[in-house]
């Protein structure tokens, strides 16, 4: 009797397991079929979904989503930003559930146009400083520097190159990018994960904040009414001037793919300009869907630096002034200041 009884318990826990590992294997079995090409589709292209059940399991529903957006099996893609996106579609059969993840990368569907730039005027510039951050504010030029122990926030004359106010920032951290916005000067440092702000007039410091889900410090810009942010990765992050808290980022992409060691920024006549390490060339880039719309040529200006390097004193350093609607380029140790036109070849 007591044999039968294990036999039944036996039996009964093998049914079970086998069931459980029945309903494991169905949700297992389910995948999604797309249009995306080696998982990349542009963005003028509709998303076309299916699901694949090749076990023919009896399905009550399937819904899909883009990043958390709930989206229909051919999905217009123009109102997304551009970049790796998580498309999850949630089956429900038997009252079981099962869920499929995969990544979709959305492209560019326009290739930027080719620029370059015209030389205004050239002016002399500090060429100890590392420049990793420039700013025009109401007519005033800022610059911050890098390099442990070296790193400061100077207000210069752009005609002379001469510091008029400057602050030197604590040796253990490495100076990154600025920003101005309502006399406040917001900076950047590289890999201490953390910023701080400083009186725009005095720069005297005013506070520091810790970052958010970005990986370091490097570029930073406002459109007036929040920051920009980014981290030598392909996103720009951006960020609430009152908290500073990074509430939302795009991704930096053209028709090929995303672009990636996004260095400084700034930003001018509605998009996003971004040196990016080691090349000789600017990005404009639409702030609302990451795509790069224009690249400049700047091999103009890096032919008159003496001793410029593709790694090392490189093009770093993008101002706009509104006054003059004219840009101010610069880089890491050099002895010139560029005030340029951007031109179409």
């Amino acid at each position: 009797m007591k044999a039968f009884k294990y036999l039944t318990i036996i039996f009964l826990a093998t049914a079970l397991l086998s069931c459980g590992d029945n309903v494991e294997l169905q949700k297992k079995s389910f995948s999604v079929s797309t249009n995306a090409k080696n998982g990349t589709i542009s963005i003028d292209k509709t998303l076309e979904l299916s699901l694949k059940n090749p076990k023919n399991i009896e399905i009550t529903s399937v819904n899909y989503e883009l990043n958390g957006k709930p989206i229909t099996p051919n999905q217009v893609l123009s109102d997304f930003k551009l970049g790796e996106h998580t498309l999850k579609a949630t089956i429900n059969f038997n009252e079981e559930t099962a869920i499929v993840n995969q990544t979709i990368a959305l492209l560019s569907h326009v290739a930027p146009k080719f620029l370059t730039v015209e030389i205004i005027n050239t002016f002399p510039h500090d060429k100890t400083s590392f420049t990793q951050g420039l700013e025009f504010s109401n007519g005033v030029l800022y610059e911050s520097t890098g390099q442990y122990g070296e790193s400061k926030i100077r207000i210069i004359d752009y005609k002379t190159g001469n510091s008029i106010t400057e602050t030197a920032i604590p040796d253990a951290f490495f100076g990154e990018g600025i920003t101005v916005l309502n006399n406040t000067v917001y900076h950047l440092t590289w890999q201490g994960k953390k910023g701080f702000t400083y009186d725009a007039t005095t720069l005297e410091k005013k506070s520091s904040f810790n970052y958010g889900q970005s990986k370091e410090g490097w570029g930073f810009a406002n459109d007036g009414s929040k920051l920009y942010k980014s981290d030598g990765t392909s996103l720009i992050w951006s960020l609430n001037p009152d908290t500073l808290i990074e509430e939302d980022h795009i991704q930096v992409c053209t028709t090929k793919g995303k672009i990636g060691r996004l260095n400084e920024i700034e930003f001018a006549n509605n998009k996003l300009y971004a040196n990016i390490w080691e090349k000789n060339g600017i990005a404009i880039i639409n702030p609302k869907n990451g795509a790069v719309e224009a690249v400049i040529d700047c091999t103009l200006l890096t032919k008159q630096i003496p001793n410029f390097s593709i790694n090392e004193n490189c093009l770093n350093g993008i101002a706009y002034n509104p006054e003059t609607q004219t840009f101010f380029l610069t880089g890491k140790r050099w002895d010139k200041l560029f005030e340029v036109k951007i031109i179409e070849n």
